[in-house]
């Protein structure tokens, strides 16, 4: 009994030590917009530097939250999904300015969700947390009805872009006269992109570099080389490959 007790004792202060770990690998930061006290405003979000990618906020995802911001009055009373929401920034921005907000992660990514949450209620924004896995169709995603969705540095992974288009696409074909608007780096692979975007019937209808969006401020903390693009349905791509079918 007395060597069950030692061990006891041990994991007690393994477990305080693992907790006191995660709690100094977490940080809060704040993203502020605007420059008038009317209409100023800053998010705050829960980072931490032990998890993953998902749980830090990326360069794309602080210029797409600002491209929001440029844009509030064409996001304010939309329905807006953020796709690959990680610590969420552009859809938080979004709500902030009057869209009706679901922010999804991987379905499989709890602790991501969870934190979706917490930032949430931090920034005492009420928006939808969803857990949304690409290329899978479940009632997840047939519950979801976007004028516009938003993607922050979705394009990473090569491996994951065919599930992230068909995805896109479906939300686009299900919701006439939405938009996709994403940020990315330009090591993502340009080519496959384009492949991709033909396969799937969409077309880019604006592409902007995305420093060229931030103020001098917040450009000068950041680096790498970010694109900002506009992708809607191809139409045109769309009723050739239906007529290419009939025939």
């Amino acid at each position: 009994m007395g060597d069950m007790d030692d061990d006891d004792d041990h994991d007690d202060e393994g477990g305080d030590g693992e907790a006191l770990a995660d709690q100094q690998m977490t940080t809060v930061s704040r993203h502020a917009f605007g420059d008038s006290e009317r209409t100023a405003f800053s998010i705050s979000i829960i980072e931490n530097m032990k998890e993953d990618y998902g749980l830090f906020v990326w360069p794309c995802s602080i210029i797409l939250a600002e491209y929001v911001w440029q844009q509030r009055l064409r996001f304010s009373g939309n329905r807006v999904v953020e796709l690959g929401a990680g610590t969420c920034l552009p859809g938080l921005v979004a709500a902030k300015v009057g869209s009706f907000v679901t922010l999804t992660d991987d379905a499989n990514r709890l602790e991501v969700l969870a934190n979706m949450r917490r930032v949430c209620d931090l920034n005492n924004l009420n928006c939808e947390v969803l857990g949304l896995t690409w290329g899978v169709w479940d009632a997840s995603i047939f519950s979801l009805h976007p004028q516009i969705i938003l993607g922050a540095d979705v394009l990473y992974d090569a491996r994951a872009f065919d599930d992230l288009f068909a995805t896109v696409a479906f939300l686009l074909q299900s919701n006439p006269g939405s938009v996709f608007i994403t940020t990315y780096h330009n090591r993502s692979g340009h080519h496959l992109i384009e492949f991709l975007m033909v396969k799937w019937g969409l077309k880019c209808v604006k592409l902007l570099d995305g420093f060229s969006l931030l103020p001098s401020n917040k450009a000068a903390r950041l680096n790498g080389n970010i694109q900002l693009a506009e992708i809607v349905l191809n139409h045109e791509r769309i009723e050739e490959t239906f007529s290419s079918g009939a025939g």
